[in-house]
């Protein structure tokens, strides 16, 4: 697994050192991912860990739950607004460093949600891309154009349902965006697991990832009796369009300035219903 140790003065400062900036920039481009241990702070997890939790079983009370593929996974949002809203976790400046490394300058997040593996409930996701390639068949693989940021409010393994991922992958062409099926074929599953096999990580609360959208992934079963959230962004290139802006209450404007990430905001003044934001994804109901 590619990670690095961020350092507490890199945490501190929001300053990463040179030598990890390059090795972050080369494990994304390489391997698809990295993971960056250490990262945001504990205390802020604690806060966000115990809200997602609690609002974990207001979503399953939902009739209409939000599952992503079957019903081990479901599509949820961390709470947009004070006192749940951390600089370290929205606009953190080591994670901005590497991404704009990447994808150069007007860097944008357009998305703020997550994902929850619940307790005992289901099997396997279908590996799959968030977004395919640019263009069907291509021989190699265009530079990046988005990159997914995942944040850890738990410790995660493959107990508790941590993410399935191939290394890799985000350089093999077969998926192209055009594809509305975002699911790998089985023949280039195995093909994939003779050059690279798939692993599931353990990290950290505080950790983070961030992977190439077009990485094959696959989220996994939760063996413990505890939900596991996880909280995910997206930041994309200056160039990408047809985003959704994301709802944010009135008055956190300040709180979202940077001077290299552009959060695609629409700052509301009624309250934004994030528990019934997200529908349900590819699920089939047995």
């Amino acid at each position: 697994m590619t990670a690095i140790d961020i350092t507490p003065q890199e945490a501190r400062s929001g300053k990463i050192t040179l030598q990890h900036l390059e090795a972050a920039r080369k494990a994304i481009l390489e391997d698809g991912y990295v993971f960056l241990n250490d990262l945001v702070d504990c205390d802020h997890m604690a806060v966000l860990r115990d809200r997602m939790l609690e609002d974990t079983r207001q979503i399953l009370a939902r009739t209409d739950v939000p599952y992503n593929f079957n019903r081990g996974n479901i599509q949820q949002d961390p709470p947009p607004f004070h006192p749940f809203l951390f600089r370290d976790v929205l606009l953190n400046d080591i994670v901005i460093a590497i991404t704009k490394s990447i994808l150069g300058e007007g860097l944008k997040n357009a998305f703020y949600s997550g994902n929850t593996a619940l307790p005992k409930a289901g099997g396997r996701q279908p590996v799959h891309v968030d977004i395919g390639h640019l263009w069907p068949g291509m021989e190699t693989a265009t530079p990046p154009f988005a990159l997914v940021v995942n944040i850890f409010p738990v410790d995660v393994s493959p107990q508790n349902g941590s993410t399935e991922i191939w290394p890799g992958s985000h350089l093999d062409t077969s998926v192209p965006i055009q594809k509305p099926d975002i699911k790998i074929p089985e023949d280039r599953l195995e093909a994939r697991r003779k050059i690279a096999p798939p692993f599931q990580p353990t990290a950290r609360a505080g950790s983070a990832v961030i992977r190439d959208i077009r990485m094959w992934h696959a989220g996994m079963p939760n063996l413990t009796d505890t939900p596991r959230p996880m909280i995910a962004m997206i930041h994309y290139i200056s160039w990408w369009q047809e985003l959704n802006p994301i709802p944010f209450p009135k008055g956190t404007e300040d709180f979202f300035q940077h001077p290299d990430l552009t959060t695609l905001a629409r700052f509301v003044d009624s309250p934004v219903d994030y528990l019934h934001h997200n529908q349900a994804f590819d699920f089939v109901s047995k």
